[in-house]
């Protein structure tokens, strides 16, 4: 049977709420995860009884990035991160306030799909990191516009270059978390706020949410195609099997930043 990646539940004081559900794998985001929450936020988008949503995760975590082991290996990185960047875009472009509820880990694309939600809400135990590099890879999903807007170059910087863990206290600290709630509170307190923001004014709070997003120097959609650009380089190494190898065989990585690009053979 095909796993339902992303439970979508309308409640009747306009909000919906959108559940990464695969929670046998931390809700590790595959090519039909990210097809799935396309075509909601697309539905979303198209729906007036919608008046703000709220992204969350199924069991106990938010989103553990994307997945390593049940992922197509011979998908085209461009796929991959083409399918990333529309969602980014399209969480971003969302005329709707939206609210992440954050349990346990949110991780690398996971980290910054919550990131591009409004406003974030999280559990006490919760762990944040912005894992690429751990990885072989850069940024994705929006994260390279996100971070600095959000925290300034430096610290933009030194999350994602040393791809530390931090707590819910810290990424707080550091403006990247709105509230802390307990694992008991915050279900009814995510759903105050998200009524809330349903009973504003729609058109007026668009306007605004448009108005903050456009403050930056750059667009999202300069971010994302540099993000691609990256990302492709990237998948071009040596060092990117070897960290899911490293990651499938439980062992450390080592990273060598070679290339894995064949090369023509020469005319006969």
């Amino acid at each position: 049977m095909t796993e339902q990646t992303v439970l979508r539940h309308l409640r009747d004081d306009g909000v919906s709420t959108l559940i990464l559900n695969r929670p046998h794998r931390k809700n590790a985001i595959t090519l039909e995860l990210w097809a799935a929450l396309r075509t909601a936020l697309d539905d979303i988008a198209h729906d007036p009884t919608v008046r703000a949503v709220v992204v969350t995760g199924a069991g106990d975590a938010f989103c553990s990035g994307a997945d390593v082991v049940d992922s197509d290996p011979y998908a085209p990185p461009f796929v991959k991160l083409q399918a990333i960047s529309e969602v980014a875009q399209r969480l971003h472009d969302l005329a709707l306030p939206t609210i992440a509820k954050v349990r346990g880990v949110a991780v690398g694309a996971g980290w910054n799909l919550a990131l591009g939600c409004d406003l974030v809400v999280a559990t006490p135990d919760a762990k944040f990191s912005q894992v690429f590099a751990r990885r072989g890879l850069s940024l994705d999903c929006g994260g390279s516009w996100l971070l600095p807007k959000l925290v300034g170059v430096q610290q933009a910087k030194r999350l994602a270059l040393l791809a530390e863990f931090i707590d819910a206290e810290e990424a707080r600290e550091l403006g990247l978390v709105t509230w802390i709630k307990a694992s008991e509170e915050i279900d009814e307190f995510v759903a105050e706020k998200a009524r809330r923001l349903a009973a504003g004014p729609p058109i007026a709070m668009a306007q605004t949410k448009a108005l903050l997003n456009e403050g930056a120097d750059r667009t999202m959609r300069e971010a994302l195609a540099s993000e691609s650009r990256a990302q492709a380089v990237n998948f071009a190494t040596t060092d990117v099997p070897e960290a899911y190898a490293a990651f499938t065989d439980k062992r450390a990585t080592a990273f060598t930043g070679g290339w894995n690009v064949r090369r023509p053979e020469a005319p006969r």
